[in-house]
């Protein structure tokens, strides 16, 4: 019987580490596996209820198959012109392609451009070919190259597709492998600890595991959408969090080891003081990512699920798998150094002890020369353009399918290979044809002929309604383009009785702009309401959690005027994804508060017993070093995402990882702070702080 009190201690720990293991040997192998059931085909992440969406379901009509275009280019090897015996040759080529694997409907035949120095051809592809695209567009080049005297490119949304796969096809491994390298490093460095950074990313890793086996069930029954950049941001989000979360709970059972408590009454308070800050911050990442499903866009809809599974994953590894393990190492964790009793009284280092003495001698000075600064980047906010990447900035680094398209808009008009698409009630065939080619931007305007494709016959109808393909002049993907369409909707939607939409390509990208527009609108004060409300709860206090949110939503906005600077001065973006700044706030704002939480949690508690003012130096002290820890790895593991050479990724790095720093060593470490010593206890007013005597 005397054994038994002893054991038991042990008994949990141990069954918790066991159920990990086993979780993380069955599951972790999901990390890998993501991309089996995730699609890049970017049709599939519409607005729902845009106009270009409901052409989608129309066009279906007018074709027995959806096709994926792959267009090709020939150019003469020379400076002269195409002859009229390399055109029969090219059309022969693109005639000997129809009916092969791959490929489905008719292929068109060889177009000269006006110039006579190039020619085009399309290629209808199955759109579920997947990992067969590249083999079945190298076939269709291998056919083309065989024109004499010409050189063979492909552009168009095949060859485009082929491209994004090609850049997403590194994000199981290399994305991964370098986010964990970079944060074991990190972690290495500041804790001078063997044992600790490995158990700390064995926590993310099967957290990691967890959450993609759960996605992965979810997806394969199309519950949720799941592309390259959601399959990213959830690698990248998961290891970051539970990081973070990490970081919190080994730096208060650090503080209870070094206060002489056992390892089970350490962790025991050490979870009792940090749970409800965890669980708090969490908690405002994933309702702000939840807050996504308002979106029309169905990319940010897919995103809010997948990365609140994602945080919940996380915080469940950090409750019951870290504890486990640190119970069951001890000091152990943290050899060769071991907890001193400094730490014990939040003593923290040196380095923070000096901040907080500048703080407590001029904190109104402090405040002010943040607030400034701040405010000074954030004048460059509205700089920053977020009406679409161009075709030609997509990938960061060169891409075939950019250069061919560039090759195609050198010789045929810019939208040649993505028309807009009309369909129209066909009793009205001749007034949109006619008002569609008298818009300014427009091109040519051909009827669907009943051979499916433009050109001369009879038209096309079905269930009384024709197709017409509409050339636009400029690329399809310019801001000149989008502006025809505009055009060319308002014009059309003026003939009564037409019930005349407009799609296609460029209709899709200016439906997506918009839509985000409108997604900012409504989403941003969801967030900052849910946020509001979280921090309230948490602290007991209404003034308190205004400062907070109106300093991450300003420090937000200050990002936002360096990334512009940043992204057009030194990277050479002419603009962001329309879901670029969407994105960054739900982050920034969400993961900003996470720091805000861990130290005002931290400076309530010191402030119950030493007061407000003396409190928050007590605060920033104790959680400095492991708060600036925690930014500096959130930063490292969103910026490991530019290793996928794809601008909006890198976008999203940069927004994330500066604006992280920038929160973590300016907002928290200065700016909240000096705000709180310079008020006093009226910051926590109504709540029971406001009373505590200085």
């Amino acid at each position: 019987m005397s054994r038994t009190p002893r054991a038991t201690p042990w008994l949990v720990p141990l069954v918790l580490l066991i159920v990990w293991l086993a979780v993380g040997g069955t599951l972790g192998p999901y990390a890998g596996r993501l991309g089996e059931v995730a699609t890049n085909d970017q049709a599939a992440f519409l607005p729902r209820n845009a106009e270009s969406t409901r052409v989608i379901e129309a066009q279906r009509a007018f074709q027995e198959d959806e096709t994926l275009p792959a267009i090709v280019v020939w150019t003469s090897d020379g400076d002269g012109r195409i002859s009229a015996g390399q055109r029969a040759e090219a059309t022969r080529a693109l005639a000997s392609l129809e009916g092969t694997a791959g490929v489905t409907g008719q292929v068109s035949p060889a177009i000269p451009s006006r110039d006579q120095r190039a020619l085009e051809g399309v290629v209808p592809l199955r759109p579920d070919l997947g990992d067969e695209l590249p083999a079945t567009l190298e076939r269709i080049t291998r056919q083309a190259s065989a024109v004499s005297g010409t050189t063979a490119v492909l552009a168009g949304p095949a060859a485009s597709q082929a491209d994004l796969s090609d850049a997403f096809a590194g994000i199981d491994g290399l994305l991964l492998g370098v986010a964990l390298i970079t944060v074991l490093v990190i972690l290495l460095l500041v804790y001078r600890s063997v044992l600790l950074p490995f158990v700390i990313i064995i926590g993310a890793v099967f957290a990691l595991g967890v959450a993609c086996a759960v996605v992965y069930v979810l997806a394969d029954h199309d519950l949720v959408r799941v592309d390259g950049q959601v399959q990213g941001i959830l690698s990248i989000l998961v290891i970051g969090a539970a990081t973070d979360y990490a970081l919190l709970l080994t730096a208060r059972y650090r503080e209870e080891l070094a206060a002489g408590h056992d390892r089970f009454l350490a962790m025991r308070a050490a979870l009792r003081r940090s749970t409800g800050a965890i669980v708090a911050s969490a908690g405002t990442v994933a309702l702000g990512l939840l807050a996504l499903l308002l979106s029309d866009l169905t990319n940010n809809r897919a995103l809010g699920p997948v990365g609140a599974i994602g945080i919940a994953c996380a915080v469940l590894s950090t409750i019951t798998f870290l504890p486990a393990a640190l119970v069951l190492l001890g000091n152990a964790a943290y050899w060769p150094a071991r907890p001193r009793p400094a730490e014990a009284a939040g003593g923290g280092h040196g380095v923070w002890r000096r901040i907080a003495r500048v703080v407590e001698r001029a904190p109104r000075k402090i405040w002010a020369i943040a607030l400034a600064g701040l405010l000074a980047c954030a004048a460059f906010a509205p700089t920053l353009t977020s009406k679409g990447v161009p075709l030609d900035e997509i990938f960061v680094n060169d891409a075939p399918s950019v250069a061919a398209q560039a090759t195609l808009a050198e010789h045929f008009p810019g939208g040649s290979g993505n028309p807009a698409v009309v369909i129209a009630d066909a009793r009205y065939e001749k007034q949109v044809t006619e008002r569609a080619k008298a818009t300014d931007g427009v091109a040519d305007a051909t009827l669907l002929t009943g051979q499916g494709r433009p050109g001369a016959g009879a038209p096309r109808i079905v269930d009384g309604r024709i197709r017409v393909d509409v050339t636009l002049k400029d690329a399809a993907d310019s801001d000149a383009a989008k502006a025809t369409v505009s055009r060319l909707r308002t014009a059309l939607h003026q003939i009564d009785g037409a019930d005349a939409v407009v799609g296609g390509y460029t209709a899709q990208q200016y439906d997506t702009q918009t839509t985000a527009e409108r997604d900012r609108m409504l989403i941003v004060p969801v967030v900052l309401a849910i946020i509001l409300v979280i921090l309230i709860a948490l602290l007991r206090s209404v003034l308190m959690p205004l400062i907070l949110v109106a300093t991450v939503a300003l420090n937000f906005a200050a990002t936002l005027g360096i990334s512009s600077l940043v992204f057009q001065h030194v990277l050479g973006f002419s603009g962001t994804d329309a879901s670029v700044p969407l994105y960054g706030f739900v982050f920034l704002v969400a993961l900003g508060v996470d720091y805000n939480i861990f130290l005002m949690s931290r400076a309530r508690e010191e402030s119950l017993e030493h007061g407000v003012r003396e409190g928050i130096l007590r605060a920033l002290v104790a959680t400095g070093g492991v708060i600036t820890s925690a930014g500096v790895v959130l930063a490292a593991t969103f910026a490991a995402l530019g290793v996928i050479p794809l601008a909006f990724l890198v976008q999203i790095a940069f927004i994330v990882a500066f604006g992280v720093l920038l929160d973590t060593l300016v907002v928290r470490s200065l700016l909240v702070p000096a705000l709180v010593r310079d008020i006093g206890p009226k910051a926590w007013w109504p709540g029971r702080l406001s009373r505590s005597t200085e």
